[in-house]
């Protein structure tokens, strides 16, 4: 008879499958002494990454809007005779005539303080035109990044889950064919076929903007929500496909992994496998998809904004860009990619959270 007198006895964590979720034990002695110096390096890491990405955005707005073609004085006084000394009065009052250099010192220093300058087009404080305009896009945006989110996670892991079916293979078709379709255009759609009518369908809602005018109390929320619709759902039908696609792939990734079958052979159900198993660790990914349109609520849509007239940072970025309003336009894409990066950061540091091996 073989003694097993001396042999090592392994613990829980050395037998544990590779990339299943860690036991509670497991993840306190991981949070022990030396993680808290490696996650404080992670973080600073990843801050001043987010540093260097803002001060990069600082430029790209100053100098990518310069070449575009037009004289925003001229755009402003088109149609008015105006003579050159007042053009050049103009050009001096909004700083036009000072050295290149100059403009972008006096732009990035008005940015970090929060002076994004003055309008050309409103002769008002982009901050303030920025602030007047915010509430609608994190409105309509909000609504449908939460709805696509969930929706995309949930059809997601059900077409992972039973991939090959009838199902997965029809969620996988609509979502690739809706990914593919350019959302201005569908939006125009849904107006010809939904607000003007088409055939036996009469038109049910309204052809734009936010809300009638006339409505107040509970009758204005049910305005606005009667205004949302179209839009929502053009943003909806665009997003979920993407969500979609990433957790499914995320989630076949980890179908075939060894510890799903151990889970299976404790006799979970596989519900519970899906659960408490697959779907934490195929997260990842799909986190900072999650994050990456939380960003857009800011941004917003120009296009679907544009096309339903809704009066939000994105219909406001498309009327900067016509003349071109430089100060407007330069501050809308400092706060769209502030937030961007506003929301991988955040995701950045979520990481350690879901997995501790991310930031060690």
């Amino acid at each position: 008879m073989t003694s097993t007198a001396g042999t090592d006895t392994k613990t829980t964590a050395e037998v544990r499958a590779p990339g299943s979720p860690r036991t509670r034990t497991e993840r306190g002695h991981g949070r022990g002494h030396g993680h808290p110096a490696a996650y404080l390096r992670y973080v600073a890491g990843k801050l001043a990454g987010a540093a260097v990405s803002l001060f990069a955005v600082l430029v790209t707005s100053f100098f990518l809007f310069r070449i575009i073609p037009g004289d925003p004085v001229k755009a402003m006084t088109h149609g008015v005779p105006t003579s050159a000394e007042q053009l050049a009065t103009l050009r001096r009052q909004f700083g036009l005539d000072l050295p290149l250099w100059q403009q972008f010192t006096d732009y990035c220093t008005g940015a970090l303080t929060g002076d994004l300058g003055m309008s050309y087009q409103f002769h008002a404080p982009v901050g303030e035109l920025i602030t007047q305009k915010l509430p609608a896009t994190l409105l309509l945006t909000g609504v449908a990044v939460l709805l696509y989110s969930a929706l995309g996670l949930w059809l997601g892991t059900r077409s992972a889950w039973r991939h090959g079916g009838l199902g997965d293979r029809l969620n996988t078709g609509v979502a690739l064919t809706l990914w593919s379709v350019p959302s201005f255009w569908l939006g125009l759609l849904l107006i010809i076929v939904f607000s003007v009518g088409l055939g036996p369908i009469p038109g049910l809602f309204p052809t734009g903007g936010m809300e009638s005018g006339s409505e107040t109390g509970f009758a204005y929320v049910l305005d606005v929500a009667h205004h949302m619709v179209l839009p929502v759902l053009t943003l909806v039908a665009v997003g979920y496909a993407q969500t979609l696609l990433v957790m499914r792939s995320s989630l076949l990734d980890e179908m075939g992994s060894d510890y799903l079958t151990t889970a299976r052979a404790k006799g979970l159900r596989d519900d519970a496998v899906r659960r408490r198993h697959a779907v934490p660790n195929a997260l990842l990914p799909t986190v900072t998809m999650v994050f990456i349109n939380l960003g857009h609520v800011a941004a917003g849509s120009i296009l679907v904004e544009t096309v339903f007239s809704w009066p939000g940072l994105g219909g406001l970025f498309y009327q900067a860009l016509s003349v071109p309003d430089l100060p407007l336009v330069q501050g809308l894409f400092v706060v769209f990619a502030g937030a961007m990066i506003l929301m991988n950061l955040l995701a950045d540091l979520l990481y350690p959270l879901l997995d501790p091996r991310v930031g060690r």
